[in-house]
């Protein structure tokens, strides 16, 4: 009787709530053509429904909601439209709904030469998350991205590898570093720009995916609006000109839909001197549909990269030569010539299947690539250091003599240099001509060769109108062959491979005289895997959403050495020891609904993660030798969200609290420490980071042409505990040199806790306005001021080692706290004030559709200290303390300038 009455409840409650819903009806065309916009997304604001135009461009949606509820209506490459409707049981016909091209798209060509930018000199990596955040339109991402992105800002002081990008569903981020590598698609814009992306914790259908947020690029071509779009660009950034063409068929009756894009970017010199950039870059998809629910697709991508890059800067060398001079390059036959290259070339193949129903969707792929990652630099050997910023060249050497300061040899040098401040290729070969044959100096490649086959899998399944679950998975494979190759001997005629400061050898095995295009110095493999399994359940209701996920994975990696190394006879040769790391992840969230315009969210999660392959091997070019004692990674991460949703005010704002623990980091330098001087390979380990803060955004429309923007965030980002450190060298050369004879030496715990991370600027604030007229134009302006951005430290300077004396092994008398405190205060970078503008323009003439668009970045043209790093040379206190006697030290901080006045000009059109 009771299980009757409750299923008799039960059907009454669905019957009332059935008649208590609303249906909406409309049709989306373009403006201007009246064209159906087909595969457009119908979402409402304050919930994850979401629904799909058919091929007419019409739409049938009901709703259980009720009460005031703002839909919204995207496409891609259209301007997003917003309706306020009210919900009470009544049919609502919006009509036919006209959406207008967005021009403004153009910025992600913008964006991406931007984040070109992120390549910079062996020791120091620039990694910024813009590439990550091209598609969102949150109002604060889309600031960080577009305006802040040129001061290096990183949404919440994280590294990229905090965000997952994936491709048809497929991780393509490297174990190496964990970064997505852009370049891999570079030129492409047309045809990866169809991108979701969920922000921060978030659930994403296809990954667990990573605490900064996922972007899940879709190459579908029934996805690309079909027909031809020819464009060029012209810029003074990284590239100067580029062509691309793009062509989509749109899907067929056959159930068939192809795309193909090609790009041409090139330039002479970039915005820095000597930076020239060379890339081509090809797409094809080919796309069957069986039936409605199924289909597969073929994709393909050919991108090359080849470019030069540029240096950190010393202040010295900034006051002498300014923020484009690059040390890197010089003349040669009338031509410039970079030393420093670095190309990219990893050809991509994916096939996916995807199976849609009303219940529940799948998607299945595999992908794989293979390719080189190389970078150009010159060898020395036995003869002078050739960069023309080599310490002992620039006036500071003489200043800051230990005898005295030589101001007659100081101002010589500083002549000597002003005249010939670029690399002398004439000097190294005409050296090279006088050593009987012998290379004194080289150009070689440091070259990654990896090979990468990946699968993956997701399936999401609708149980009822209140609980939707989610499984997934992915495999990952790698294997990366690893050396250097001679690419010029410079007029010598071979190279002996052998290291001449213990004048041992690289590869016992092998020929001591190498030629162009032979292996040399060093030659190993790396192996790596990765499985990951995921579980996701998500929660929906009227007045509150939940979710939670929970993942699996276990990642392994080793070494095989193919060089057999003189000064590591033991471990250099053969395979090392494999490491492996399992690791558990979860997070969860709640969203509870004020109204259907206010709403608030929480989210938390708990991540084990293995470190990158960067920072497990000490010193892989040389040996097997892994950091002892490693650990997992463990990151844990709260946020809190206000949002607001009115038909004339969005926005949002959020607090986080994000702590990396356990954390390693593995550098190379040369160093005068207190223990002795030495090459060295610096481990830190037990490293943890704190970073929290507050972000907001918010969009006022003042008119229908007139929209106001606010965007901020204020950061802390410090070190949160103080790690140990130990340095580890070759034991090769005469035992009264060595700083201890077992390789490696404990230096103890540096103190670096509440000191500042170098992630970007901390606090950036942002105003913004934008006019958009009828006659299809419109101009936008931001003006923005960032602050609180802070230079790398060196870590070896904050440990015990550096309050001795090598000469006497003891403390040095003067170094007390207070002095040792001032001379290693932190460095605060500049304030950073920059004006931005962005217009366009775009004309419909006899069914083309032609846009223009322009930016110009730093209107005024500041000069400003995007990043940098402390020296390490220094590594006692006596030694640091002299040579910042002057005021101008041989071994300052290096810096790295922003660009001044840039502009970027694009112009498209499309049949």
């Amino acid at each position: 009787m009771r299980l009757a009455t409750a299923l008799a409840l039960l059907c009454c409650s669905n019957l009332l709530y059935a008649q208590q819903s609303t249906r909406i009806t409309g049709q989306l065309m373009e403006k201007g053509l009246d064209a159906s916009i087909s595969n457009a997304i119908i979402a409402i604001e304050n919930t994850s429904q979401e629904f799909v135009t058919d091929n007419e461009g019409k739409f049938e949606i009901t709703l259980t909601e009720t009460g005031g509820q703002m839909l919204r209506i995207s496409a891609l490459d259209f301007i997003s439209k917003r309706f306020s409707v009210y919900l009470e049981g009544n049919p609502i016909d919006l009509g036919i709904i006209y959406l207008e091209r967005d021009i403004a798209h153009e910025q992600t060509d913008n964006l991406i030469s931007l984040t070109d930018g992120d390549l910079s000199d062996d020791f120091e990596s620039v990694s910024s998350s813009m590439g990550l955040l091209q598609s969102t339109r949150d109002i604060f991402l889309n600031r960080a991205a577009f305006d802040f992105g040129q001061a290096f800002f990183k949404v919440r002081g994280y590294d990229s590898r905090n965000g997952q990008v994936l491709m048809n569903g497929i991780p393509m981020n490297k174990f190496f570093d964990g970064r997505p590598q852009w370049n891999n698609w570079g030129g492409l814009n047309d045809v990866v720009r169809n991108q979701e992306f969920t922000n921060s914790l978030t659930l994403n259908p296809y990954t667990f995916g990573g605490i900064l947020g996922n972007t899940n690029i879709n190459t579908r071509p029934s996805g690309f609006r079909p027909g031809l779009r020819l464009s060029s660009s012209f810029s003074n950034r990284t590239y100067r000109g580029r062509l691309m063409a793009t062509y989509n068929s749109g899907e067929k009756p056959s159930g068939m839909a192809y795309s193909v894009s090609a790009s041409r970017r090139w330039a002479k010199e970039g915005y820095v001197e000597g930076t020239l950039y060379d890339a081509y870059s090809f797409f094809g998809a080919v796309e069957y549909q069986f039936n409605p629910q199924n289909s597969i697709t073929f994709t393909s991508i050919l991108a090359r990269n080849r470019r030069g890059r540029s240096s950190a800067l010393t202040e010295e060398v900034f006051d002498l030569m300014g923020g484009q001079y690059n040390p890197y390059w010089g003349e040669q036959d009338g031509k410039i010539r970079n030393s420093r290259e670095r190309e990219i070339f990893e050809p991509l193949f994916l096939f996916n299947y995807a199976l849609n129903k009303k219940k529940f969707n799948w998607n299945v792929g595999v992908a794989y690539q293979t390719g080189i990652n190389s970078r150009s630099r010159i060898g020395y050997y036995n003869a002078p250091n050739p960069d023309p910023t080599y310490y002992r060249y620039l006036p500071s050497y003489h200043i800051n003599s230990s005898i005295g300061a030589d101001f007659i040899n100081a101002n010589l040098a500083k002549e000597a240099f002003l005249e010939n401040p670029q690399l002398d290729w004439k000097q190294l070969y005409e050296a090279n001509t006088n050593n009987n044959d012998k290379a004194a100096y080289l150009l070689y490649d440091d070259v990654a060769q990896n090979t990468t086959i990946s699968g993956a899998t997701n399936f999401n399944y609708t149980l009822n109108d209140f609980i939707k679950l989610g499984f997934g998975g992915n495999y990952k494979t790698t294997s990366s062959e690893n050396y250097a190759m001679i690419l010029d001997l410079l007029a010598a005629s071979y190279h002996e491979d052998m290291d001449t400061f213990s004048n041992t050898l690289n590869n016992v095995d092998g020929e001591l005289q190498k030629t162009e295009g032979e292996k040399f110095n060093y030659h190993y493999n790396l192996d790596a895997s990765q499985m990951e399994g995921f579980a996701q359940v998500q929660f929906t209701s009227k007045k509150w959403n939940g979710f939670a996920s929970a993942s699996y994975s276990n990642f392994n990696v080793q070494r095989d050495g193919l060089f057999k190394n003189e000064r590591y006879l033991e471990n250099s040769f053969g395979t090392g020891e494999k490491t492996t790391f399992s690791n558990l992840a979860y997070k969860g969230g709640f969203t509870y609904f004020l109204t259907g315009r206010h709403w608030f969210t929480a989210n938390a999660a708990m991540v084990e993660r293995p470190p990158i392959i960067q920072n497990i091997f000490i010193n892989p070019r040389e040996n097997n030798e892994i950091v002892p004692e490693l650990q997992k990674e463990v990151v844990s991460s709260v946020d809190l969200s206000y949002f607001v949703r009115l038909p004339s005010l969005t926005g949002r704002v959020s607090a986080f609290y994000t702590r990396f623990q356990h954390t390693t980091d593995i550098n190379f330098f040369f160093v005068d420490s207190g223990l002795g001087s030495d090459f060295v390979q610096e481990v830190i380990t037990g490293l943890d980071r704190l970073h929290k803060g507050i972000e907001f955004g918010f969009e006022y429309e003042a008119s229908s042409s007139v929209k106001l923007t606010a965007a901020g965030n204020v950061g802390h980002y410090v070190y949160a505990s103080d790690p140990s450190v130990q340095i580890n060298f070759d034991t090769a050369g005469a035992e009264d040199d060595l700083i201890a004879p077992e390789g490696n030496i404990d230096l103890g715990i540096a103190n670096l806790k509440d000191l500042k991370l170098a992630q970007g600027p901390q606090t950036a604030l942002a105003l913004g306005v934008s006019y958009r007229a009828p006659k299809y134009w419109w101009v936008s302006s931001t003006t923005n001021y960032l602050t609180n951005n802070y230079s790398n430290l060196s870590t070896i300077t904050r440990t015990s080692s550096f309050l001795m004396d090598p000469e006497t092994g003891k403390p040095f008398p003067d170094a007390s706290e207070e002095n040792v405190s001032k001379l290693l205060k932190q460095n605060k970078l500049d304030d950073i004030y920059l004006l931005n503008l962005v217009g366009g323009k775009s004309w419909l003439i006899d069914g083309k559709y032609i846009s223009f668009f322009a930016s110009i970045n730093n209107v005024f043209d500041t000069v400003f200290r995007t990043g940098g790093y402390e020296q390490s040379r220094n590594g006692n206190f006596g030694q640091l303390k002299q040579d910042n006697q002057s005021g101008s030290p041989s071994f300052a901080p290096k810096y790295w300038y922003s660009y001044g006045r840039t502009y970027f000009l694009n112009l498209a059109i499309s049949f």
